[in-house]
């Protein structure tokens, strides 16, 4: 599936819009240039899951870690196993993890600051910019995958799951 966005206003939306469909459990891997939107299409991401914090790149923590307030709008208020507005189940979901590997020497860093108890995790989304670098964190687990290309009037954003 493909969509263009236009501006960065367009792109935290495509990002709100297409985290309606997230599950939890899934891993998002997160690809493009540096520049591309990776970061700016995740704060859309954490607006749909009521998240009001500043969203930065993590690329000197390495992790980001947000407790999810709501789904779509939708308070959680131990709401668990209903289904939203679009028909998917996105309101088991508790954690979103922003994780950046730009500059990751190796895998065995992120087990260092517990990734790995998030990748996967039945109440978690996580969400990874450069995702060429991991390879053993991601076995067995439910990815989703985004491209998003900087064009001459906005960015193509590609999702294949």
């Amino acid at each position: 599936m493909e969509y263009f966005t236009h501006s960065e206003k367009d792109l935290i939306t495509l990002g709100k819009k297409l985290a309606a469909n997230f599950k939890a459990g899934d891993v998002v891997l997160l690809s493009g240039n540096l520049g591309a939107g990776k970061t700016t299409f995740t704060k859309g991401v954490a607006q749909y899951f009521g998240i009001k914090k500043n969203i930065t790149s993590p690329t000197f923590s390495l992790m980001n870690v947000y407790p999810v307030k709501s789904a779509g709008g939708r308070a959680l208020k131990g709401q668990f196993n209903r289904v939203n507005q679009l028909g998917t189940n996105n309101l088991e979901i508790r954690t979103l993890v922003h994780i950046d590997t730009y500059r990751l020497e190796n895998e065995e860093k992120l087990l260092e600051i517990g990734a790995e108890d998030y990748l996967g995790s039945t109440d978690t989304v996580c969400l990874i910019e450069w995702p060429e670098k991991l390879k053993k964190l991601l076995k067995n687990k439910k990815i989703v995958k985004i491209n998003i290309e900087h064009l001459d009037a906005g960015r193509k954003v590609i999702i294949n799951d």
